[in-house]
């Protein structure tokens, strides 16, 4: 599935998909996640400005899955990874990953990180499959503390949460 830049105008349809995927954790005890709302227009907004948004497009140059990213201690930090679930197990998620890996590759940048619920499915076992590791706890730069801690305050420390690394 072909990836490319997020335009301006799509960014609502970011938020669409954000709200359809997180639907699937009310089936796995998580309503919290499933009504938290995704970020907003102004939120969005500079990752795109940074070329920091991607979105997975079908045959109509639709958008059916996104990735946001940020620059964390020299690294790129996977902050969101969404697909609709009308188009999940397609491998879009991978590829968006993939795409992110390819720019810091380009960019020689040596890893992504990311941080996500341990015993969610899509999640930490999903993406130790493309190819991330979990970091100990003692592993943890600055940065990526810092992240911990912003997700804490959120909330979602009420669910087991890891970060993890992808060596490029």
């Amino acid at each position: 599935m072909p990836v490319r830049a997020v335009h301006t105008d799509e960014l609502t349809i970011l938020q669409n998909i954000e709200r359809a995927a997180g639907r699937c954790f009310r089936d796995i005890g998580m309503p919290e996640i499933a009504d938290d709302e995704p970020l907003t227009l102004g939120e969005f907004a500079p990752y795109r400005e940074a070329g920091l948004a991607w979105v997975a497009v079908d045959g109509a140059d639709a958008p059916v899955g996104y990735l946001i990213a940020e620059r964390v201690e020299g690294n790129l930090h996977v902050e969101q990874v969404s697909v609709h679930p009308d188009h999940a197990r397609r491998g879009i998620g991978r590829s968006l990953l993939d795409h992110l890996a390819a720019v810091a590759v380009g960019e020689g940048v040596p890893a992504l990180t990311l941080t996500t619920f341990t015993e969610v499915p899509w999640n930490a076992p999903y993406y130790v499959r493309c190819g991330f590791r979990p970091l100990a706890a003692e592993a943890l730069t600055p940065g990526l503390r810092e992240i911990r801690a912003r997700e804490a305050a959120h909330g979602l420390d009420r669910w087991p949460r890891v970060c993890m690394r992808r060596d490029l």
